[in-house]
């Protein structure tokens, strides 16, 4: 091991990936809790340091530069390892067990929280984790969830949330039902085709009306109050279907249409307030934002 190649200051490279991942010097300074002119200093520093320009400045942003994009897989790495040694230290030093309950929709709950079980088993053994898959907004205040994963943020008081990211949705569909009823290029072609809604089918239409794509209610000839099922008939080719787009790279057969057209929504981690100083509660807390936020925006 050259441990003279590792010879850049950490806090440099901490403010680099903050303002890579907040989109501005500003942004990066309230998340690390310091001001905007030493978050700037700090990522000029590692830029010198290395002799690569790692940022363009657009509007009042700034934007990775290639160079830039490459360092910052590295260097969340880094932090990423980083986070689970210091975790797992913390673990040693004062046993964590009991049982946290996520409550989370049976998509988030199917396609990410396994994944992520296993990370945290390897910080907290005696840590017991019990998934609810449901969309009940009321589960946190009803005490049957401990931390609950939304698309909506609450606006309880005895409740406080974090945003984990805006993630991306699109209409997707099987490759047989493509061949059979044909592509849509754009939100136009869509008109022909059958469409598996959620629950809500009227306020489905609406809100894909107010984004610039027109359907009827006579277009849904399929829905459920599930994503998994909704998921499923998609695969069967029944249809097209709005889903996630971290749940449809985890999907080989599942193609991507009408590519003009996308959907952004909130994740929002939530929990008591009062739970929120236990010491289990905001590790899993802590933890699940750690692990879903590079997948919910890759």
């Amino acid at each position: 091991m050259n441990w003279n190649a590792i010879d850049f200051d950490w806090n440099h490279a901490r403010a680099f990936l903050a303002t890579a991942e907040e989109g501005s010097l500003s942004a990066a300074a309230r998340a690390l809790k310091t001001t905007q002119p030493t978050i700037g200093r700090q990522v000029t520093a590692l830029e010198e340091h290395l002799g690569l320009v790692l940022f363009e400045r657009v509007g009042r942003g700034v934007e990775l530069t290639p160079s830039g994009r490459q360092l910052a897989t590295h260097i969340a790495a880094m932090r990423d390892a980083a986070t689970a040694a210091s975790l797992a230290a913390s673990g040693q030093s004062q046993t964590i067990d009991g049982t946290v309950r996520i409550t989370a929709s049976d998509v988030m709950a199917a396609y990410h929280l396994p994944a992520f079980l296993e990370q945290l088993a390897t910080v907290a053994p005696r840590l017991n984790i019990e998934i609810i898959a449901s969309d009940d907004l009321q589960d946190l205040q009803r005490r049957e969830a401990d931390i609950a994963l939304r698309h909506v943020r609450p606006d309880q008081p005895e409740l406080i949330a974090r945003l984990v990211c805006d993630a991306s949705a699109h209409f997707y569909a099987s490759q047989p039902y493509l061949d059979k009823h044909g592509d849509p290029d754009d939100a136009s072609g869509i008109t022909t085709q059958k469409i598996i809604g959620f629950s809500d089918v009227p306020r489905m239409v609406d809100y894909l009306n107010m984004i610039g794509v027109s359907l009827r209610p006579d277009q849904f000839h399929n829905q459920s109050t599930s994503g998994l099922v909704v998921w499923q008939m998609a695969q069967r080719g029944l249809g097209l279907c709005i889903m996630g787009d971290d749940v449809a790279q985890q999907t080989p057969n599942m193609r991507r249409t009408l590519k003009n057209v996308s959907v952004t929504y909130p994740i929002w981690l939530t929990t008591h307030r009062e739970l929120h100083t236990s010491r289990r509660i905001r590790l899993v807390f802590d933890m699940l934002d750690q692990f879903l936020k590079p997948r919910m925006t890759s």
